[in-house]
């Protein structure tokens, strides 16, 4: 079939999602009908030999055809989501001639994605092509009418207004009805791309073309009836030149020769106009004003620029619109953005969020919503907000359903976006609910079974997080007050503390519910379940003073003791093992930081055989004075103990920190290198970090902090990294999101927050003040060596003949500290007597004082 087109706007159409394979048709004379399979030969045999070539490559082009058929259609049975597929599906049967399977693979494609708006025309085209009767006629006035509520297109719409033009007998006959259909189909086009910049003035030409060949059927002698055409053709040059548009001024002098050929102005040039029509001038001025203020934004939206820059002129050129206050030309301009970057997100949402604020209902918001959700389906945000839309447009309970249905098989980059959509539809029912009354109340069963969904796919991802807290204590709050079912309300928080048994919140929503029904007694039993159980940071503490608060304001003396009695010994028990964690932090981090715990461990029990536990941990308890490693435990040795075996001890002590100083030089984190990560999602792993740092590389080491308690990730990371170029580029990547949490990242500086613990730190070690930046290392090393030092003077002293049989005489070595010198040590001057006697307190004080 012939081009039936009579307005020639070919407009650069951009494409729907991956339409790469679509766009090379273009260069292929894409705007030809369909090639029909069936169609036979001239009958012409005059050149037999070149007719068996053609046969012999059509027979070819044939074969590779129907396999490459065949692989497309393997390719979208696995994946039907394959936009390239499907697009080249449609290349390949519309070559091949295959009606049938062509409209039904057009069907297929457009029930997943928008069609560009040239593929638009080629459907059109190859159904035109084949069949005009009236059955074909109202089938491809439907596919107009798709393709022009998709994206727009002043092409399709043209091609739409020709069609009619054409194949309609009413408009061709020029009827009444005939010419009223048309016009109202000329007045859909100019409501949809009528200010369309670049090109709504062909929409308008066309209209006025129209109207003027109506002019001409008119008889003569109907004098009335002639003078309401002028007029009608004199409003649309009025309308047209009241608004800013791509040849304005060729549109003026077309007017001016209108006006003549009317005996309206005696010639184009003449300046009469101003004076029979002021207005037109006055409105032609304004719209020319305008059209020079937005000639600027419309030369760079044309521009060959890559998408993001495209992306940018649109947003500014919004934004410019915005300024003016006129809502339908914004509309027109969010229209031909979304048609030229259909897969912007950032651009649908900017586009659904003004028409939220301006227009909030009606079957525009929705149409553009089901649009971008179409376009762009793995945008959580947007089937939240088109779940609303549908609200306040007062769909029916079954459109919002299918809606939500719809998204919950799309596939989000994170779990809160699936939370979020099940209570958006959440809040729905229940809004629903509350407005239709005691009627509503057997909509219940929905409310219940979307909150059952949602836990049962987001528990396990969601497990020990407050966003599955905040979904159970929503349903527990819905289930006593709308459910009217207390009851199974207690089974919600029940569910949730066997999966969050380890959040205080679960624990605490779940007591306060029971306080908010005056439930005393309930609320009671609950304190008593959870009170002994271990939660992250000071949770446990909190929870034994929130029994105790809650005993005062509710509770009987009786109540209060009993409560009382319960959480004594468990805070008790919580400080002494602060405590003793406290002090073991302190040790590791101060004294021996290359020393490795585990060993430390062992040492420790090696020595401390003798003790029973509960003396070792009153011990500390009751001094918490930090000790060598090498003297660790020693204070509470037997004095029958031999110094051979306690030098056998000091020997071990001595190998295994000669080891674990060598091996774990690569432990010692100086943090010269390193950046601090915070606000990290508590799923986070090691891989999810090397991964987000993957574009900076040189990791060194990653360490996650975790709970003492727990276990769990506690949300804070630092990561070492080669040298400082890496670590810049690290530090640059602050504010970015990592499994939907946006990170803080900064350079770790180890000096800055770090406090004195008086009571836990040596003479030696208050003396160096509170900068400790510098000179961590270093004291460590000396530390080390000093009791190093020690040790060698000890084993040196003790070498002797017989040195194996030689106890311990006396309950103290005379002036010699414990963190100086080791258990047994002697010194090499002769023993006195008086060394044997134990001193008193003048003695001391006086030896000292003639030492000074």
């Amino acid at each position: 079939m012939d081009e039936t087109l009579t307005i020639t706007p070919e407009t650069s159409e951009a494409p729907a999602p991956n339409a790469a394979a679509v766009d090379e048709e273009k260069n292929n004379n894409e705007d030809e009908p369909m090639r029909d399979a069936a169609e036979d030969p001239d009958g012409s045999d005059s050149d037999s030999d070149a007719n068996s070539s053609d046969s012999q490559s059509d027979s070819d082009d044939e074969a590779q055809q129907n396999l490459q058929l065949q692989t497309l259609e393997a390719e979208l049975a696995a994946n039907p989501s394959n936009y390239d597929a499907h697009a080249q599906y449609i290349k390949v049967l519309r070559k091949m001639g295959d009606i049938e399977k062509l409209r039904k693979a057009r069907e297929a494609m457009n029930e997943l994605f928008p069609l560009s708006p040239q593929m638009w025309r080629e459907w059109t085209k190859d159904e035109a092509s084949l069949n005009t009767g009236p059955e074909a006629y109202s089938t491809i006035l439907k596919l107009y009418d798709r393709g022009v509520s998709e994206y727009l297109s002043v092409s399709l719409w043209c091609d739409y207004i020709n069609f009619v033009q054409e194949f309609d007998p009413m408009v061709q006959q020029c009827t009444p009805a005939g010419i009223t259909k048309a016009r109202d189909l000329f007045e859909r086009a100019l409501t949809a791309a009528g200010l369309h910049v670049a090109e709504g003035n062909k929409i308008w030409e066309a209209y006025r073309e129209f109207e003027q060949a109506i002019l001409l059927t008119i008889d003569e002698t109907d004098i009335e009836e002639k003078d309401k055409q002028v007029q009608r053709i004199r409003s649309l040059f009025h309308r047209q030149l009241s608004i800013p548009l791509s040849g304005m001024s060729s549109t003026l002098i077309t007017y001016k020769a209108w006006e003549v050929e009317q005996g309206k102005l005696h010639d184009v040039e003449s300046s009469d106009i101003a004076e029979i029509y002021p207005h037109v001038v006055s409105s032609y001025q304004k719209a020319l004003d305008m059209y020079n203020a937005r000639a600027h934004l419309e030369e760079h939206i044309a521009s060959h620029t890559s998408e993001s820059e495209k992306l940018q002129h649109y947003m500014n050129y919004v934004k410019f619109e915005q300024s003016s206050g006129t809502p339908a030309r914004v509309l027109v301009l969010y229209e031909r953005a979304v048609t030229d970057l259909p897969i912007a997100s950032d651009l649908w949402l900017d586009y659904t969020r003004y028409l939220d604020k301006t227009l909030k209902v009606g079957n525009v918001v929705t149409n553009v919503y089901t649009r971008a959700a179409k376009n762009c389906p793995w945008v959580g945000e947007l089937w939240v907000r088109y779940l609303l839309s549908l609200e306040r447009g007062h769909a029916s309970e079954k459109e919002i359903a299918a809606v939500f249905e719809e998204s919950l098989q799309c596939t989000f980059s994170t779990l809160d976006e699936y939370l979020d959509l099940f209570l958006t539809r959440v809040d729905g029912l229940r809004r629903r609910m509350a407005s239709a009354g005691e009627e509503g109340l057997l909509e219940y069963q929905i409310i219940r079974q979307t909150f059952q969904d949602a836990s049962d796919y987001l528990s396990p991802q969601l497990k020990n997080t407050e966003g599955l807290v905040r979904l159970h204590a929503y349903w527990a709050h819905l289930e006593a007050k709308l459910g009217k079912d207390i009851t199974a309300a207690r089974g919600v928080w029940e569910s949730l503390v066997k999966i969050c048994g380890s959040m205080l919140e679960a624990w605490k929503g779940y007591i306060a519910m029971e306080i908010e029904h005056g439930h005393i007694n309930e609320a009671r039993s609950i304190y008593k379940r959870c009170y002994s159980k271990r939660f992250p940071g000071s949770g446990s503490e909190d929870i034994c003073h929130s029994w105790l608060r809650f005993e005062r304001e509710f509770g009987t003396l009786e109540d209060y003791d009993h409560a009382l009695q319960k959480v004594s010994p468990r805070l008790e028990e919580l400080q002494l093992y602060r405590i003793q964690q406290e002090l073991k932090s302190t040790e590791d981090k101060e004294h021996h930081p290359k020393r490795n715990v585990r060993d430390k461990r062992k040492l420790e029990s090696d020595i401390n055989d003798g003790q029973s536990p509960a003396k070792r941990r009153k011990e500390v308890g009751k001094n918490p004075k930090k000790v060598p490693e090498e003297n660790k435990g020693q204070e509470n040795f037997p004095q029958a103990t031999k110094v051979g075996e306690a030098n056998e001890q000091i020997n071990k002590s001595e190998d295994a920190t000669k080891q674990q100083s060598t091996s774990d030089k690569s432990r010692a984190f100086s943090d010269q290198c390193t950046v601090f990560m915070s606000n990290l999602n508590l799923t986070a792993n090691y891989d999810h970090i090397r991964n987000f740092f993957s574009d900076v590389g040189g990791i060194v080491a990653i360490r996650i902090l975790h709970d003492k308690f727990t276990g769990k990730s506690r949300g804070l990371a630092y990561v070492d990294f080669l040298d400082e170029e890496h670590l810049a580029a690290a530090v640059a990547k602050n504010k970015k999101m990592l499994l939907g949490k946006k990170l803080s990242i900064a350079r770790s500086d180890p000096s800055r927050g770090r406090k004195e613990s008086s009571g836990q730190r040596n003479l030696k070690e208050q003396r160096r003040g509170t900068d400790r930046s510098d000179q961590a290392g270093s004291a460590a090393k000396e530390s080390d060596d000093a009791s190093k030092e020690a040790v060698k003077e000890t084993k040196s002293a003790n070498r002797k003949p017989g040195g194996d049989n030689i106890q311990i005489k006396g309950k103290n070595t005379f002036a010699v500290p414990r963190n100086v010198r080791a258990l047994g040590w002697t010194s090499n001057k002769p023993k006195t007597e008086e060394d044997e006697t134990p001193k008193s307190n003048d003695e001391f004080r006086k030896m000292f004082i003639k030492k000074e």
